[in-house]
């Protein structure tokens, strides 16, 4: 029986009350968060609880601070952490795998894909070697063209599944995009080249230019896989090129006749004459019954194929056990696991094939009879009928490979790209090396010292010849020593203004003071004498005593004295007084 404590509700409302007309009255807005109408609330249900507790309970109403505090209610509980919060989004890490797995997983997918394209390839050449066989018989359209006119059955079929899978348009269209695709994945790889040429060219150019200094690696030493890829590529390329030329010159051949199936019973009539009515006898009867298992074996062989493109085999758990227990054998797993997914598959291959290989021999074994029972072949509109129905079977094969070669140029295209931008990081970190090394062989030449210039010969010296090295001829002997006698001492009433002068006086003197006749004198050559300096311009020498010559060389023509050939400048000249100076004359330098 549920108890209603109705005095502590009384309680409860009245202190909810006061609190929610404090809260009105202190933030100055009545109606913040809906106070106003939880007030109305409390004051509703407050009246209501007086008035149940006068008229029926009559019970004490405690005060509020006897009350119990109230307990707080459990807004959300704990749960387990589930191993998945989003089942339904795919795994983000379920594809994660160690980088051995993933090489084996990778190399099991090409192993598939060559099996699957092998046998898919041994089914699609088998229908197109039978289709052709039929085509060049006239088969199934000979035996339903039993009147001579119209378009039998068997065509009206083509040309319907011609104009469904998209008509001549599709075709064309296909073959326009080709060219395109074709010229972008040829872009793409110059482009590879170009860069890895490039690199390659400027890496020579400086080892050639450096030397044993460039001693980063070679090139070709690093783009070995890149250029083994590029060539790679480049043959696919080519292949493509030779493919696409097949299929345009096919799509050529054909193409009125694929124009006459995708434009319907109409267009057909027209391109097909009238010819002769026959039923074709007994053999008819079973030849229309092998057509009919040609066609059930066609259908046979679109289920193998799909079975083949859709098997699959989850090789991760396998490869990971074995991994775990160190028995990882990709070549050994992967064939084991591919013969056990698809040996059905392949039996029933070869066992299409060789039921091919049956009705063939059939067909061609009631083809004469049947066509003598018609009164013979070659007529045009069988010839006609062959065209369409060959029309037929090279749409569906130029539309099968046309698609394929789309898809192709599409995966080409990304591989390439990858490459490209490969290449260009390569590229760009060679760069890279590349000027920070020859930054570094800037730095190291800028701080390399330079060896001291060679001295100078000592017979380049003038001022100190080297006495061990004899006298040339034309070289003037050694300066002799000073004289040792003093010179008479000029007379004491004017001081001499020469003296001291580090050379010899202006003008030579005679005894009684008179001035020499003035000779004036004229160097030598510069190039006559190898050890002379050249004087400075514009200014005059002062003229010598006779017989002195300058340091050099002696004039030629002038004897030198026997006792002292050479007298040394800068001392006075014996038995020759000094005198203070003469008067200026015209034509002289002034005396300071």
């Amino acid at each position: 029986m549920y108890f209603k404590a109705i005095g502590e509700e009384i309680s409860r409302l009245q202190y909810a009350i006061e609190l929610f007309t404090a809260a009105a009255t202190r933030c100055g807005k009545p109606n913040l968060g809906g106070c106003a109408d939880w007030n109305r609330r409390a004051e509703r249900a407050l009246t209501e609880a007086k008035k149940d507790n006068d008229f029926i309970y009559h019970e004490r109403i405690p005060d509020v601070k006897q009350l119990t505090a109230i307990g707080r209610a459990p807004v959300v509980k704990p749960t387990p952490v589930p191993e998945r919060f989003s089942p339904a989004d795919p795994d983000l890490f379920a594809k994660l795998m160690p980088v051995h797995i993933h090489q084996a997983m990778a190399a099991f997918d090409v192993r598939r894909q060559e099996l699957v394209g092998k046998e898919v390839n041994r089914l699609k050449e088998g229908t197109n070697l039978l289709n052709e066989l039929l085509s060049s018989m006239n088969l199934p359209a000979a035996l339903e063209d039993t009147t001579g006119g119209g378009v039998p059955a068997s065509i009206q079929e083509k040309s319907a599944a011609v104009i469904q899978a998209g008509g001549v348009e599709l075709l064309e269209k296909l073959m326009k995009e080709l060219p395109e695709m074709l010229q972008r994945n040829t872009d793409l790889l110059q482009e590879s080249q170009r860069l890895l040429r490039e690199e390659k060219e400027s890496d020579d150019k400086l080892r050639e230019q450096y030397k044993d200094k460039w001693n980063r690696t070679p090139s070709e030493k690093l783009t070995v896989t890149f250029t083994t890829n590029a060539n790679k590529y480049s043959s696919i390329i080519t292949t493509a090129q030779q493919a696409d030329a097949v299929v345009k010159e096919k799509f050529n051949a054909h193409l009125s006749g694929i124009r006459s199936l995708a434009g319907g019973e109409a267009a057909m009539n027209s391109s097909i004459p009238q010819g002769a009515a026959g039923a074709g006898g007994s053999a008819a009867g079973r030849l229309k019954s092998l057509m009919e298992s040609v066609e059930t074996l066609k259908a046979e062989r679109a289920v193998i194929d799909s079975e083949l493109r859709n098997t699959t085999v989850d090789m991760k758990t396998v490869f990971l056990s074995a991994s775990a227990s160190g028995n990882l054998n990709e070549p050994v797993l992967s064939t084991q696991h591919l013969d056990r997914a698809f040996s059905s598959l392949q039996a029933q291959v070869s066992e299409s094939i060789s039921s091919q290989e049956r009705l063939i021999a059939e067909i061609q074994d009631l083809y004469q009879p049947f066509i003598q029972e018609r009164g013979g072949s070659g007529s045009e509109r069988e010839n006609a009928l062959k065209s369409l129905a060959q029309a037929h079977d090279a749409y569906m094969e130029l539309k099968g490979n046309l698609e394929e070669g789309t898809k192709f140029y599409n995966d080409l295209t990304q591989l390439l790209v990858t490459f490209q931008n490969k290449v260009s990081d390569f590229t760009f970190a060679r760069k890279t090396e590349k000027e920070e090394l020859l930054k570094d062989m800037t730095n190291s030449f800028a701080g390399m010292s330079m060896d001291a210039p060679p001295a100078a010969p000592s017979h380049h010296n003038v001022s100190a010849p080297d006495p061990s090295r004899p006298p040339r001829k034309n070289e003037p002997p050694a300066r002799p020593p000073p004289p040792t006698n003093v010179p008479t001492s000029a007379p004491q009433g004017a001081p001499n203004p020469y003296a001291g002068a580090p050379g010899p006086l202006p003008y030579p003197t005679q005894p009684g003071a008179m001035p020499m006749p003035y000779a004036p004198y004229t160097p030598m050559p510069g190039g006559y004498n190898p050890y002379s300096y050249p004087m400075q311009p514009n200014i005059q020498p002062y003229p010598q005593q006779p017989g002195y010559y300058p340091q050099g060389y002696p004039h030629q023509g002038y004897a030198p004295n026997p006792q002292y050939p050479y007298p040394p400048q800068g001392y006075p000249q014996p038995g020759y007084p000094q005198q203070p100076g003469y008067p200026q004359q015209p034509g002289y330098p002034p005396q300071q």
